[in-house]
């Protein structure tokens, strides 16, 4: 075990960016930030860029979509993650991700890389879950009511 490599735990500061309507895939739009990062135009952007050539095809060829799911733009402590998320067969969760360094050129190979998510993206995966769970997975399924369940916290 390297633990050098392990972070403090601080809380970031998350914030809602919206909700966008990308290929017909409507999505949730967290911003999480750590500590002297924040999330300026370009990385919005570059999160619907991504969402729009990256995403929409996997969710295409996946099948079986619900149309709903979220998307997490993230200027971590190294790089830039952007995780998106949709649920398909009523119970699933498929993501995909882009991450980049702040150093590299290029994005991380998402496809060879097994990164899920890191701790504070994590926080906002359940509480997605949790929000499907409660509006989605029930006898009449509310998808406006999903798409108004938001994360019930400033932090994670």
């Amino acid at each position: 075990m390297n633990a050098g490599t392990i972070e403090v735990y601080r809380p970031r500061d998350v914030s809602i960016l919206g909700d966008w309507d990308i290929g017909g895939l409507k999505l949730k739009a967290y911003g999480l930030v750590a500590v002297g990062r924040h999330i300026d135009d370009a990385m919005v952007v570059l999160a619907q860029s991504f969402v729009r050539q990256d995403v929409i095809p996997r969710v295409a060829a996946e099948g079986d979509s619900n149309g709903l799911g979220f998307v997490i733009i993230h200027p971590g402590s190294l790089g830039i993650s952007i995780s998106a998320h949709w649920w398909i067969q009523g119970s699933v969760l498929c993501q995909h991700n882009y991450r980049k360094l702040y150093s590299a050129s290029e994005p991380m190979d998402a496809a060879r890389r097994p990164v899920i998510a890191c701790v504070w993206e994590l926080a906002l995966i359940n509480a997605e879950q949790e929000a499907w769970r409660k509006t989605m997975m029930k006898d009449k399924p509310d998808p406006s009511a999903y798409m108004e369940e938001r994360a019930a916290f400033e932090a994670a």
